[in-house]
């Protein structure tokens, strides 16, 4: 077998989550149809399934991609500052491409006509949740580096994940609203208390 042939099954991957990328760009709420994501390749639907069996490994994939490209995981790593400052930076990573001023009101348009003008169908809710567990897994993950250093109490950081992405999708729609003071000042002040409370608590209470 040669490297040609040996490289061909990956590029054919890459190829597919490119061409899914795309069309998430261009319709966020797109339910990347095999049919639909095959063309758009240029692969088979048998390629496309070797790879992606189904829908959901499919755009779980492409969010992967696309948050990887997107946010970087080195700022959780860099044992230069401290912790709070790294988990800040992490979760400014996550507001940024969505802008402020009109382009972040054009992001909420977007996010308002793909997931809650239109009725919520299976295939609206699975892509609105997708990017929501991506977006999780995350913080998660960042949340468990933390854990490790001991710079965070074990506890449940599925709960502490959740809250801080409560907070973000807060200031995400702020950015879109008139504000008289500077948004990214009170965004800083406030990513920063809730990153202060995560920090400083200990295990999740019990229900």
């Amino acid at each position: 077998m040669t490297q040609d042939k040996a490289r061909e099954p990956l590029g054919t991957r890459d190829k597919i989550l490119a061409a899914a990328a795309a069309m998430i760009g261009e319709d966020t709420a797109s339910s990347l149809s095999v049919r639909a994501v095959a063309a758009r390749a240029g692969v088979s639907t048998g390629s496309l399934r070797h790879f992606f069996p189904t829908q959901r490994e499919l755009r779980d994939a492409v969010l992967a991609t696309i948050y990887h490209h997107v946010v970087s995981e080195e700022w959780i790593h860099d044992r230069s500052l401290p912790p709070r400052d790294r988990l800040v930076n992490c979760l400014r990573q996550v507001l940024a491409p969505a802008g402020v001023g009109d382009q972040a009101r054009e992001a909420w348009r977007k996010l308002y006509e793909a997931f809650i003008a239109p009725e919520p169908t299976d295939e609206v809710r699975a892509a609105y949740l997708a990017m929501d567990r991506e977006g999780q897994r995350r913080v998660e993950s960042w949340l468990a580096t933390l854990t490790q250093e001991g710079a965070l109490a074990a506890g449940d950081n599925t709960r502490r994940a959740r809250f801080l992405m409560t907070v973000l999708n807060g200031l995400a729609t702020e950015r879109a609203l008139p504000a008289e003071e500077s948004i990214l000042r009170s965004e800083t002040e406030t990513l920063y208390m809730a990153v202060d409370c995560v920090l400083s608590s200990g295990a999740a209470p019990r229900s």
